[in-house]
């Protein structure tokens, strides 16, 4: 999506759509898809080009965040094993919920901040969490820090990148990219490792019949 449209559509949406967006991906199963990083980033962004108040931002959307993961634990305590018996849809993939309790497990609490900078994994990690009735006082002081640390370093950073580098928006669509690639490069690598086998045998059923 060119860096205009992007910016346009932000603009647009204005503070509400900002707001309903990160709750929605933050908590909200059918909100995986959601582009938070780039979409906090570009944020910042404009706010230093004068679209947004950067302090408002920050307030408005941890709020959002904070809101959106304690919804999505509710969600996991109150439905529980049910979504894991769900069928897949447009909305809704089983594979994301197994990925974010393997997260869940091996890095305990902590996951509720690490699964912040995590594509899909930080949308489905508070539903674990909530799943597993972890105390709700411990899930809520990982979900304030998480929330705020990855709203206010994104934003900080677009702000920061708006606000030092001249002609920047030549140089918006590179690092927007470069963000989404880092974002989803350690949930890449967690599902190869977990997947390495069906992998591995899917690849080379593929070479045997292209060479046959």
């Amino acid at each position: 999506m060119p860096h205009f449209d992007l910016k346009e559509i932000i603009v647009a949406v204005g503070l509400i759509g900002l707001f309903a967006i990160v709750f929605a991906e933050s908590g909200l199963f059918f909100g995986f898809f959601l582009p938070g990083d780039s979409l906090l980033f570009t944020a910042g962004f404009l706010a230093s080009q004068g679209y947004f108040d950067v302090v408002l931002l920050m307030v408005l959307l941890s709020i959002a965040a904070i809101a959106g993961d304690s919804v999505g634990y509710w969600t996991g305590e109150k439905f529980g094993r049910r979504l894991f018996t769900r069928n897949d849809s447009f909305w809704f993939n089983k594979r994301h919920l197994d990925t974010a309790h393997v997260f869940y497990e091996k890095h305990g609490g902590k996951a509720i901040v690490l699964a912040r900078f995590l594509p899909a994994v930080r949308t489905f990690v508070p539903i674990v969490a909530g799943m597993a009735r972890m105390s709700y006082r411990k899930f809520l002081s990982f979900n304030v820090f998480g929330g705020l640390f990855w709203v206010v370093s994104l934003l900080t950073g677009g702000y920061v990148f708006g606000s030092v580098i001249p002609d920047v928006d030549r140089y918006l669509i590179p690092v927007i990219l470069l963000i989404i690639i880092a974002s989803a490069m350690p949930t890449a690598i967690h599902l190869y490792r977990e997947n390495r086998s069906t992998i591995h045998t899917w690849v080379r059923d593929r070479r045997a019949r292209t060479a046959s």
